[in-house]
């Protein structure tokens, strides 16, 4: 490969789809319409506090409070949908193992890396343990020029004939997404899988994944795979953590997919058939919550998104400073997609119909917009009890008073209910007691948000490195620094320059050039 291919490769990673299309590529994320809509809506509400201060904070009471009474129902709703038959694809052990080797189709799996040396080693063992034919997968193992650190603790690891070291040339943005769009222009797969540096999958999820993609037929572009927390007993953090994957893998997601509503994928464990996402220009390298975005673009091309029962671990985040910084992170990606998406309302209702619409708007909308509102609430609804100040019974009218209220008194009081069903459903009985203390971590929430918001405006399209690999250290008190903003999860391998393995009839190396690591090393260098 030369080093005119690997400019073109280099290419396609970072404006594939911003040339397929624009406008839904977050690469500029306010259009001249939006920023004048915007500066507008913002011109009216100030115009209308100078003029008449009571009417027009009492009009935006009403707006927000009936907003987030909609967006916590859905949430409520959901979880019922959840506990209903047939809402996760299930392939059992029997009938992932009962297909023949030579009939399952070809797999590549991308594992994006930076700065991950300290999970290198497990990453390596996590991923040998997949149950699938080695001349009928690859493992792309996506990892920075840069990152030296890496890539030598790749060297010191022999992970086998189905790894492959891709070097990713130094270009802009340094992100996850640009990293697995440089790593799909090189997949052979028939089905990609997509999973983090720290993952530890279902030995059979790629199994599982090939039996239920080929029973739903082609209008399935993805599954997700549900996600866990291997920590969870490392402190009150990576606790709270755990029980939030649960709800959102078990019944928030799954809750979607019964509706037959958008679904925002998780970052990792998600497995596509190669074409589509292809045919869809890969992921958005700007959108620093690039699955959650491909999700809805695959909703508006017409591919259903389905929750696969089959659990991949990773690691909590068990820093409070780290967790920080990849929240807001997902709430900025949140954001960043919503904005997008409605460039152009018309094309949306279009694409998802009016009940698609709403499912998008409410639930990737309202994970942020709750998230910041609560403090506010919080606030006032404190200070009406402490003090029972004027301005608070002018904004908020009887009903909406009322209405307030109960979604505060009743809302928040059954969604800590639910977290502790949530438990309970899990079978995870010891965190009951930091379910009890829920509250605190929607404060947590509440901070990312606000930094959220400020660097949407500030820094939209920077990329938080997460620190993984906390669990695996002394417990310091202290996260190192990541000063790049470079790309997220993931891990790559062999050192020493070894051969591809020979992948025989209707192999991956039939037809194309071959894959070694030192090949893709040299070709990606500069």
């Amino acid at each position: 490969m030369d080093q005119a291919e690997v400019g073109l490769r280099l290419e396609a990673s970072i404006s594939g789809l911003a040339s397929r299309a624009p406008a839904v590529s977050v690469r500029r994320l306010l259009t001249r319409g939006q920023r004048r809509l915007l500066l507008v809506l913002a011109a009216l509400v100030v115009a209308g506090l100078i003029v008449d201060l009571d009417d027009t904070a009492m009009a935006l009471g009403v707006l927000v409070t009936l907003a987030y009474v909609v967006c916590a129902v859905y949430r409520i709703r959901l979880f019922v949908r959840s506990t209903g038959s047939h809402v996760s694809e299930v392939v059992t052990d029997e009938e992932a193992r009962a297909v023949p080797d030579d009939q399952l189709p070809t797999y590549s799996v991308l594992v994006p890396a930076y700065r991950e040396a300290e999970v290198v080693q497990h990453l390596v063992a996590n991923l040998r343990r997949l149950e699938y034919p080695l001349d009928r997968l690859e493992v792309l193992l996506l990892v920075e020029e840069d990152d030296t650190e890496t890539i030598a603790a790749v060297g010191d690891e022999d992970p086998g004939p189905q790894f492959h070291l891709v070097v990713v040339p130094p270009a802009e943005p340094r992100t996850k997404p640009k990293a697995l769009n440089f790593g799909l222009t090189m997949a052979r797969g028939e089905l990609v899988a997509v999973y983090d540096a720290e993952d530890e999958p279902d030995p059979l999820q790629l199994r599982r994944a090939a039996v239920a993609l080929r029973r739903l037929g082609p209008d399935v572009g993805c599954l997700q795979a549900k996600l866990s927390y291997s920590n969870p007993d490392q402190n009150l953090i990576t606790r709270w953590f755990t029980i939030e994957y649960a709800m959102w893998f078990n019944f928030f997601l799954p809750g979607l997919a019964s509706i037959g509503a958008p679904i925002p994928l998780g970052g990792t464990s998600n497995h596509f058939r190669r074409a589509v996402l292809r045919s869809m220009g890969g992921w958005d390298p700007y959108n620093v919550t690039e699955d959650a975005d491909l999700g809805i673009r695959m909703a508006r091309e017409g591919y259903a998104v389905k929750v696969l029962e089959s659990v991949t671990m990773e690691e909590a985040n068990s820093d409070f400073v780290n967790w920080v910084k990849q929240r807001s992170r997902w709430y900025k990606g949140y954001l960043q997609t919503l904005l997008v998406h409605l460039r152009s309302p018309r094309e949306l209702r279009r694409d998802l119909g009016w009940r698609g619409c709403v499912h998008f708007c409410v639930f990737v909308g309202g994970t942020p917009f709750l998230a910041v509102l609560n403090p506010l609430f919080w606030l006032m609804t404190a200070l009406w009890f402490l003090v029972h100040p004027a301005f608070i019974e002018r904004i908020f009218p009887a009903p909406v008073y009322y209405l307030g209220l109960a979604c505060w008194a009743f809302g928040n009081v059954l969604l800590g209910y639910l977290t502790l069903v949530s438990c309970r459903i899990i079978r995870r009985g010891e965190l009951l007691w930091a379910a009890l203390l829920i509250p605190l971590y929607w404060v947590m929430m509440s901070l990312a948000a606000v930094k959220a918001v400020w660097q949407l405006v500030a820094t939209p399209t920077f990329w938080e490195k997460t620190v993984h690999g906390l669990h695996l250290r002394p417990r310091s008190g202290t996260v190192p620094e990541a000063t790049a903003p470079g790309v997220a999860t993931g891990d790559g391998p062999p050192g020493q320059p070894r051969p591809a393995a020979s992948r025989g009839e209707h192999g991956l190396d039939e037809g194309g050039e071959d894959l070694t690591a030192a090949s893709i090393r040299v070709a990606a260098r500069r």
